[in-house]
């Protein structure tokens, strides 16, 4: 594969679709990654009520929206996507707890 290239050095649509296409396989390695950890997490908590941390969630949003301004990203669209992931990552810790409360141990 080629060195990746800027957006304005791609000279056709063809390039700008390759880009984005490496670009989306980085960031489903990323969030694959960033999973693991919360797949860990759950298990550290204690019950399903463990699974919302509001003050976490907020520092979160806040570390990213920051970041997403330095990088020339509108904070809001980063906001948007981080509540959406950080949403249906509580929902999953929330049925692995209740799973483990109930005995089944939070198998997968």
């Amino acid at each position: 594969m080629s060195d990746p290239k800027r957006p304005w050095e791609c000279a056709d649509m063809s390039q700008v679709r390759d880009e984005i296409d490496r670009i989306d396989l980085a960031m489903v390695d990323l969030i694959a990654e960033r999973f693991g950890y919360v797949d860990r997490a759950w298990q550290l908590k204690k019950n399903p009520a463990d699974a919302v941390v509001p003050w976490r969630i907020q520092q979160v949003i806040d570390k990213v929206k920051v970041r997403a301004t330095e990088k020339g990203l509108p904070p809001e669209l980063t906001e948007a996507l981080w509540r959406q992931m950080i949403g249906w990552f509580v929902q999953y810790e929330e049925e692995k707890l209740r799973l483990q409360t109930e005995g089944n141990g939070g198998a997968k």
